[in-house]
């Protein structure tokens, strides 16, 4: 057992993933039909009410932002399985509900789900809750980063360091120390080539004092999970180049717009701001 409690930006997570199914119009950014029955039965009750509060700026952009996300990391893990990878990390997995609504072609995957053992134990009672049984080609990876590496953990739980893996870390980065934001990326740049890393990044410099971002940082903060560390896009390719990536890619808005939220219904907006990004071994 653990001192720790499950996430709480996780379940918010969650609840913005569902709203965009029960709220927003068509098409869909992401479909996911798994994200309503992992909120909790009062959560879901108020999404029933169409809350006005969801439809406020600051509401759409973060829900924009968390579907999108999600979104072109599962496109770029499609292109990752179509060049023979066959590891998938979710790192901070939270209530991701990938593994439990996967397309035909992820059969072939190992997927790790690496989080908290806390926010796992919290995770596991929701899915029985809604009758899923997790698939059989799903692990569980419980790492607590205060006691272990990712290395480490990944080890334990029967991952391969020798074959090209693809991972995702989203919304995750931030909530670490800049040592442990090191180690992931160092850890991930010594895998095979045609291994692939999407993350999520704070922006640039000049955006950290911009109202959105203190606003945000305070809330989660609220919640004792506070921001600890931020990575800037203008370092992104000297870091990361640095620790054997051969390519990054950020995605711009004008390509989320572009890619994911033409014909719109709604008032669903496409992200203003880069906050997306890949990286290649």
């Amino acid at each position: 057992m653990t001192d720790r409690s499950p996430s709480k930006t996780a379940a918010g997570v969650a609840l913005l993933r569902a709203a965009h199914q029960l709220i927003d119009g068509e098409p869909k950014v992401l479909t996911d039909p798994i994200a309503a029955k992992l909120i909790e039965p009062t959560a879901l009750a108020w999404l029933s009410t169409q809350p006005a509060e969801l439809q406020m700026p600051a509401s759409l952009a973060l829900r924009s932002h968390v579907v999108t996300r999600s979104r072109f990391a599962e496109d770029r893990l499609q292109e990752a399985v179509a060049r023979g990878v066959r590891q998938y990390v979710l790192l901070g997995a939270g209530l991701d509900s990938f593994a439990y609504r996967q397309p035909a072609w992820a059969a072939g995957l190992r997927i790790f789900e690496v989080d908290h053992p806390a926010s796992q134990q919290e995770k596991q009672a929701r899915l029985r809750n809604a009758g899923i049984v997790p698939p059989e080609n799903l692990v569980w990876a419980g790492i607590d980063f205060e006691r272990t590496s990712l290395r480490e953990g990944l080890l334990q739980s029967g991952f391969d360091p020798h074959v090209p893996a693809f991972m995702s870390c989203l919304g995750v980065l931030v909530y670490l120390e800049e040592a442990a934001v090191h180690q992931v990326f160092t850890f991930v740049g010594s895998l095979p080539p045609s291994s692939e890393i999407v993350f999520t990044f704070t922006g640039t410099r000049q955006e950290v004092d911009q109202p959105a971002l203190p606003a945000l940082a305070s809330r989660v903060e609220s919640l004792g999970e506070p921001f600890r560390s931020h990575l800037f896009e203008e370092d992104l390719v000297p870091k990361l180049t640095g620790l054997g990536f051969s390519e990054v890619t950020v995605l711009t808005p004008e390509q989320s717009r572009e890619r994911y939220f033409q014909g719109r219904s709604d008032r669903l907006p496409a992200p203003r701001r880069a906050r997306i990004a890949s990286a290649r071994v």
